[in-house]
């Protein structure tokens, strides 16, 4: 899968996905991302890229031509195949991993990061699919975002993880939190790992690693306990019918 991602701090881009399991995947040819900076087709001579809004306000907005050119540039060098363009803004969609998802199905994932006082409506009008949020709070620019969508959408492209259980059990993906994780030694601070987890019986593991999460869930996020259990109704135990009494026939 490829990505691009329109910025003005490509440095940023590259200083966080350049590294760990998502800069692996792209040495190892699985992933492309590449960061292009806004900057560098603007046609204004001190290179400036940002205006003040019409009608008034306080701040600068990002303009269309550096932003539309830059787009254009990068479309011509995709290959072919499904392309979607993202905008990181708080007011669009929330991003989770039913999203992550949806956009790991694509070829390609353009990522446009606004800046300033945002981006005028025009070029989001021209080049936009959809508007996308990390969450209900303001941030300097949409580099951060925009990272946090390339790695959670590159997780669950094949060959990155060396397994699909590797985030299929991991906490949201399941519908449910993750449950407790130890490793050794087996006591710290005079608190030991449970027990279950050094017996060996996979079963039981299992049972009690859903128990946990059940627990966790409910506790910290009822919507998604409330969600999981209307998706996963406990099954009922058929009741044994008892067997008729033996009638003795002498």
């Amino acid at each position: 899968m490829r990505f691009d991602i329109l910025t003005l701090f490509p440095e940023m881009i590259s200083s966080v996905l350049n590294e760990s399991i998502i800069g692996r995947a792209q040495k190892g040819g699985i992933l492309e991302v590449n960061a292009h900076n806004i900057r560098d087709y603007t046609k204004n001579k001190h290179r400036k890229v940002d205006d003040t809004p019409y009608g008034g306000g306080m701040g600068m907005l990002m303009a269309t031509q550096p932003i539309y050119d830059c787009y254009l540039a990068v479309k011509d060098m995709l290959p072919e195949g499904k392309t979607k363009t993202v905008y990181m803004s708080p007011r669009g969609r929330m991003f989770n991993q039913t999203v992550a998802k949806e956009l790991s199905e694509y070829d390609n994932l353009i990522i446009l990061c606004g800046h300033y006082e945002g981006v005028d409506q025009r070029v989001i009008d021209e080049i936009i699919d959809e508007e996308l949020s990390i969450g209900d709070y303001v941030l300097t620019g949409g580099e951060v975002p925009a990272c946090i969508v390339v790695d959670a959408v590159s997780r669950l492209i094949d060959g990155v993880l060396p397994s699909e259980e590797c985030y299929e059990d991991e906490s949201i993906s399941s519908g449910l939190l993750e449950y407790p994780q130890y490793t050794r030694p087996p006591v710290f601070n005079g608190k030991e790992v449970p027990e279950i987890l050094l017996s060996g019986h996979h079963g039981n593991i299992a049972k009690w690693r859903l128990e946990r999460s059940l627990e966790l869930t409910k506790e910290r996020r009822p919507d998604l306990y409330e969600k999981y259990m209307a998706e996963h109704p406990p099954v009922e135990k058929k009741k044994k019918k008892k067997a008729p009494p033996v009638v003795d026939k002498e």
